[in-house]
């Protein structure tokens, strides 16, 4: 403790709290406080500041599948499920696609035993449980958890358990019911809830948690990300629609400030990379574009990552082994013709296509456009792993890792590797935590103007 903080008895105070690292005297007036890592940190276990983010979107969470107003049937309950520039629920059909492209990933995996971190309302659950011998799904929303054990779905199991909670007993009691005692899944899939997340470091421990339970070989898929590298794009699309008549400044500035006051995780591929760096499993990653028929921002800026998880055959595991073709363009021909030809010598990924929905650059083709042309080839449309304006195809399916291994002579990969909600939260948060506790310490004291900074000697906000 400073001694400004002993020497001011309400300072005395913030600084005692047992999140506080220091605080002290503004010229303005303000106490400046730095919190203790540890109330931050996601391992060992979940500091509090972290688990009030996580409890926090817990409850949104629970309220929505509460309400249940995107319910329309025990298999498609869509609560929750609305488009960030409308309000409005995302269109049904457009959600069918959704489902049925993340179920075509994951069974193209070929999974037998499925434990799902994060599984809402049971979208991929009805889905799945039919194609496995067992199936296993956790969420923080005890009303989710609670129907979905009340729909009776052979061979599965569904407990309340948070992301980070994959090797408690509880979710072993779970996997023992479904898949057998002391049997392990050979998929960990995580879809559409990193959003949630509050930092890298949480997401890090969630994947390695996650590699540690899944079996040799096995695969430890995240889907439905947002990427980081896309948010400006992502943020000036909704604030145009938003206000249409804005100048450029004032729309820049309007994008800037959404993007700071962003609650939800985004992250590129290679945030996950430098995470698998620290894992002791040999792991290669696939980076899978969206490639819904429908242009919204869940074909727009989302994209999958499956974690190819102590792979066995070195033909399909050997970057070298795997040619690299540019796309050339259509060239006169057909997609699916110009596609075909580009890919005639196998094993081999065609590289930098434009991403229509993303800019009108020459050769430019949709995601869908790349699917339907792909149709009855043993092949995926992937995401670049250092570009996301740009696609990719491999041929075939199984040397997708290769293209998220980049060549020696490669660029470095370009914008924000994440952006993490944490540091806002704890700057809202953690001042609110701290006045309530002046208040009950010292009753009728008029509660500090607090600010965070993020360092010792740093600068508030």
């Amino acid at each position: 403790m400073s001694t400004e903080a002993t020497a001011d008895p309400i300072v005395a105070l913030v600084a005692g709290h047992p999140w506080v690292a220091e605080a002290r005297t503004a010229p303005d007036g303000r106490i400046l406080v730095r919190p203790r890592p540890s109330a931050t940190a996601a391992g060992p276990s979940p500091g509090p500041l972290l688990c009030e983010h996580l409890d926090h979107w817990a409850e949104v969470y629970d309220w929505v599948y509460q309400d249940a107003h995107g319910r329309h049937a025990d298999d498609l309950d869509l609560s929750g499920w609305r488009a960030s520039d409308t309000g409005l629920p995302l269109p049904t059909e457009h959600m069918r696609d959704w489902l049925d492209r993340t179920v075509e990933l994951v069974l193209s995996q070929r999974p037998r035993r499925v434990l799902e971190l994060g599984c809402g309302t049971g979208l991929l659950a009805h889905r799945l449980h039919s194609h496995l011998d067992g199936y296993v799904g956790t969420d923080v929303a005890q009303a989710a958890v609670d129907r979905l054990g009340r729909a009776g779905l052979p061979r599965t199991a569904f407990v309340r358990a948070a992301a980070h909670e994959a090797g408690t007993a509880v979710v072993r009691r779970a996997m023992d019911a479904a898949f057998g005692e002391g049997v392990r899944p050979d998929c960990v899939l995580l879809n559409s809830v990193t959003q949630c997340f509050p930092s890298l470091d949480y997401l890090t421990a969630v994947l390695h948690e996650a590699l540690d339970a899944v079996t040799a070989p096995g695969t430890v898929i995240v889907g439905d990300i947002r990427h980081s590298g896309l948010l400006t794009h992502h943020f000036t699309w909704l604030e145009r629609t938003r206000t249409p008549t804005s100048d450029g400044d004032t729309l820049d500035a309007r994008v800037r400030a959404a993007i700071a006051g962003d609650e939800e995780l985004s992250f590129a591929p290679r945030a996950v990379a430098t995470a698998l760096e620290a894992h002791f499993r040999p792991v290669r990653m696939s980076v899978h574009a969206r490639t819904m028929e429908l242009n919204t921002e869940l074909t727009r800026y989302r994209y999958d990552l499956v974690l190819h998880v102590d792979p066995r055959s070195r033909a399909l595991h050997d970057s070298d082994a795997v040619r690299r073709v540019r796309w050339p363009g259509h060239q006169g021909k057909g997609l699916s013709v110009a596609l075909r030809t580009a890919l005639s010598e196998r094993p081999a990924i065609l590289t930098a296509i434009p991403n229509a929905l993303l800019g009108d650059a020459p050769g430019a083709v949709t995601p869908y456009a790349l699917r339907r042309a792909l149709h009855g080839l043993d092949a995926t449309v992937l995401l670049d792993a250092d570009d996301p304006h740009m696609l990719a195809v491999a041929a075939p399916a199984g040397c997708a890792y290769a293209a998220a291994v980049p060549p020696a002579d490669a660029p470095v990969a370009a914008g924000p590797v994440a952006h993490e909600p944490l540091t806002a939260f704890v700057r809202r948060r953690l001042p609110e935590v701290l006045r309530d506790h002046v208040r009950r310490t010292a009753p009728g004291t008029v509660p500090p103007s607090i600010a965070v900074v993020e360092a010792a000697g740093g600068t508030a906000p």
